[in-house]
Order: structure tokens, then sequence, then C-alpha cells
């Protein structure tokens, strides 16, 4: 990132902008999409949001992370839990949502829809 990589706003929204695999640029590198924060009237830093496609893949990454070890080494009940997260994150609504998360726990889109499934239906009872 060019500009103030020190500034208090930088260093405020850093650990959010990693998280979203967000990218920090100077201000005058933004483009249309991007979000551009200001400081006391004063344009700071621009964030590029990802595509949704490369959020989920960071999203599976950290969830890795979170946990250790490769997703596909879960045990059942924690991939259960890794769906439930993702769904509430909105994985799901992401195009081929489902078949990268079965890729990455190593299950069958299937396998997926029946945690889905199961989960939606204790929202009922």
């Amino acid at each position: 990132m060019t500009g103030p990589a020190d500034h208090p706003l930088v260093t405020a929204v850093k650990p959010l902008v990693d998280a979203m695999g967000a990218e920090l640029l100077g201000p005058e590198q933004a483009q249309a999409d991007d979000v551009v924060l200001a400081w006391e009237g004063v344009d700071v830093v621009a964030v590029r949001l990802p595509q949704l496609s490369d959020s989920l893949d960071h999203i599976l990454a950290a969830m890795e992370r979170r946990h250790g070890r490769p997703l596909a080494e879960l045990d059942r009940r924690t991939k259960q839990e890794v769906v439930r997260t993702l769904e509430a994150r909105g994985a799901f609504s992401v195009r081929h949502g489902v078949e990268t998360v079965a890729g990455a726990l190593g299950v069958s889109r299937f396998t997926v829809y029946n945690y889905l499934n199961r989960e939606n239906a204790s929202k009922g009872d």
C-alpha cells in the first residue's frame, strides 16, 4: 500500500480488511467499486473488497487455520459446525458455494445439503 501505512485508521481497520481478504490501497489508487476511508475529512486509505468467490476461499482458509488442520480431516460433528458457520456467513449464496465447501470438507455435495437440511429442520422445531 502506498500512503500512511502507520496511520491510526489504517492500523484500526487492517485486521478487519485482512479477515475479509480485502486489500488496502492508497486513496489515489481507488477505483469505482473501492471504499475510500477518510479521517477528519482527509482520504487516508482505500479498501478493495474481494470478489465473493475469493471471499469464500479466504473464509475456508481462515477456518482451516482456526482448526489447525485441513477441514477434510475434521470429524463429522465439527464439519457440521463449519457448515452452520458458513451458512451464517452467506457462503452458499455464492455460485458453486456448495461444491467449493464440499471439496474443502472432503465430502459430497449431497452431504453438505444434508448438513444444511438437518440444521434447517432443527430451527423449525
